[in-house]
C-alpha cells in the first residue's frame, strides 16, 4: 500500500519532520575543544618565551662563569718556628697541707676566746682560756702529798743508815736491816707516784690555756664563751687551716705517667698552673711536688700533688680549679696556626698557597697543640704560606688572593683628615 503525502501538508511542516534533533552532548564537546586549543596556544607562547635568545645573554653567561672562577679572598699565615709546650690538663681540688680542729684536753668552763673568725694565726698564739681554779687546787693537793711522802722517805733512809751501823756492830738482827730496806723502797715508789700526780696537775693547768698548734687561718667559732666544754667532745673550738703554702690534688691519665716520671728522674721541675673553673683566669703558679703510690683501677688515673705559695690567698681549701701540668717543651719546632689544619679524605692536610696564587692540598703530620699553634712533624717548611680563613670555599687548584692587612691609620678619601669645623658665631 503506497503512502502518499497529503498536498495539504506545508513544506515547513515536512522539513521539521524530516530534520533530526541535535544531540544533548554536542555543546559540551565544543567547549572542551575550545579549552584544548587555548591551552596549546599558551604552551607554545611559554616555550617561545623561555627559549628565545636575547642579545645580552652571552655577556651574562660569561660574567657568571668569570665570577665562579675568580680568585677567592682568604686569610693566610706564613709557617715559622717556635716553642710548643706540652700540657696535661686535669680537674683539681685545692687541699690544705695541714688542718687542725682545736679541741680542749680538759673539761671546764670557757672563760675567754682570744681569736677572731677568719684571723691569720701563728703557731703559739693564744686561742682560748678554760677556768684554771679546779686544776690549780688539784696541783696544790698533789704537791702537799708529795712533800709528806718525801719526808717519810727521808726518815726511812735515815733509819736504814742507823740499822746498817748497828748491824756491823752486831747490835741488831739482819732481819731488821732488811725490813728497813724494803720500807725505803716502798716510800721511794710513793714519792714517785706523788711526783706523777704533781706533773699531771701541772699539765692540766697548762691545758687551761689553749694555743694554736700551727700557722693558718682560723675558721668560724664553734663554741661560745661561757659554755662548759668537755674533753670527750668531738665538736672542737675552732678549725685552723694552713693556706700558705697550699696544695692542689689532681689526677692524670696513666698514659701520661711515663713522660712525667722520665722528666722527674732527669731532675726537672714541672710547673703547674691553676686556673679558675671557667679555665680563663690564671689564679696561681706552682710546681709538682709528689705522685701517689698506685694507679686507681676504677678510673685509670694517678693522683698528683702540686704546691703553690698562695701569697695572695687566691686558692682556698676545697676549691675546684683546672690544673695544667707542663710536661715538656718542644723548642724551636715548625708550627702552624690551628685554623689552617683541615681533616678530610686525605687525612690531615692544609691548603698550601703557591707562588701563582693557586692552592694545593698538602698532607701534614701534626703534633701537640699549644694555644693557637700546633706542632708540625712533617709536610711543611719554614716560609710556606697556608690558608687560615676561607677554607670552606676552596678545593685543590683553586685561585686565591690574600688581601693586604688593613692600615691602622688610613686617611679618609679626599685628602688628609681635617679637624672639627669651627662653630659659627651668632652676630652681636
Amino acid at each position: 500500500m503506497d503512502e502518499r503525502v497529503d498536498p495539504k501538508v506545508r513544506s515547513e511542516d515536512l522539513t521539521s519532520v524530516v530534520r533530526p534533533e541535535p544531540k544533548a552532548g554536542a555543546g559540551w564537546v565544543g567547549r572542551v575543544l575550545f579549552l584544548l586549543v587555548l591551552a596549546g596556544a599558551a604552551g607554545g607562547g611559554w616555550y617561545w618565551w623561555t627559549h628565545r635568545t636575547p642579545q645580552n645573554a652571552p655577556a651574562r653567561s660569561a660574567a657568571r662563569y668569570g665570577a665562579a672562577n675568580a680568585p677567592q679572598p682568604v686569610g693566610a699565615a706564613t709557617i715559622d718556628k717556635g716553642d710548643i709546650r706540652i700540657y696535661v690538663n686535669a680537674l683539681g681540688t685545692v687541699s690544705s697541707l695541714d688542718t687542725v680542729t682545736v679541741q680542749t684536753q680538759i673539761s671546764g668552763q670557757l672563760q675567754e676566746i682570744g681569736f677572731k673568725e677568719g684571723q691569720i694565726i701563728h703557731k703559739g698564739d693564744f686561742l682560748a682560756q678554760i677556768d684554771p681554779r679546779p686544776y690549780l687546787a688539784a696541783l696544790e693537793q698533789a704537791q702537799g702529798t708529795l712533800a709528806r711522802d718525801q719526808g717519810l722517805l727521808a726518815q726511812a733512809q735515815a733509819n736504814l743508815k742507823r740499822y746498817q751501823t748497828l748491824s756491823r756492830q752486831d747490835s741488831i738482827s739482819q732481819q731488821q736491816v732488811d725490813d728497813q730496806k724494803f720500807l725505803v723502797q716502798q716510800d721511794t715508789g710513793i714519792v714517785q707516784t706523788d711526783q706523777g700526780l704533781v706533773d699531771t696537775a701541772k699539765l692540766n693547768l697548762a691545758y687551761c690555756r689553749i694555743v694554736s698548734p700551727i700557722d693558718g687561718r682560723a675558721g668560724l667559732r664553734l663554741v661560745d664563751q661561757g659554755n662548759y666544754v668537755q674533753a670527750a667532745s668531738t665538736t672542737g673550738l675552732v678549725v685552723i687551716t694552713q693556706t700558705k703554702p697550699i696544695s692542689v690534688l689532681f689526677a692524670v691519665p696513666e698514659d701520661a705517667l711515663p713522660d712525667i716520671v722520665r722528666r722527674l728522674r732527669a731532675g726537672a721541675t714541672l710547673p703547674v698552673d691553676a686556673y679558675d673553673r671557667s679555665n680563663a683566669r690564671l689564679l696561681e703558679s706552682g710546681t709538682l711536688a709528689a705522685l701517689d703510690a698506685q694507679i686507681s683501677t676504677t678510673t685509670g688515673t694517678l693522683n698528683l700533688r702540686a704546691i703553690f705559695a698562695n701569697a695572695d690567698d687566691v686558692l682556698y681549701p676545697n676549691q675546684f680549679v683546672n690544673a695544667r701540668l707542663l710536661v715538656n717543651t718542644m723548642a724551636d719546632t715548625i708550627r702552624v696556626p690551628v685554623p689552617a689544619v683541615q681533616r678530610g679524605e686525605p687525612g690531615t692536610f692544609v691548603y698550601l698557597i703557591g707562588a701563582d696564587g693557586t692552592v694545593s692540598v698538602r698532607p701534614v703530620k701534626v703534633g701537640p697543640i699549644d694555644g693557637n699553634y700546633q706542632a708540625v712533624l712533617s709536610g711543611l717548611a719554614v716560609g710556606d704560606q697556608v690558608v687560615t680563613d676561607g677554607t670552606d670555599r676552596l678545593k685543590d687548584g683553586a685561585k686565591v688572593i690574600v688581601p693586604p692587612p688593613a692600615s691602622a691609620a688610613s686617611p679618609p678619601p679626599g685628602g688628609a683628615p681635617q679637624g672639627p669645623r669651627p662653630r659659627p658665631t651668632r652676630p652681636q
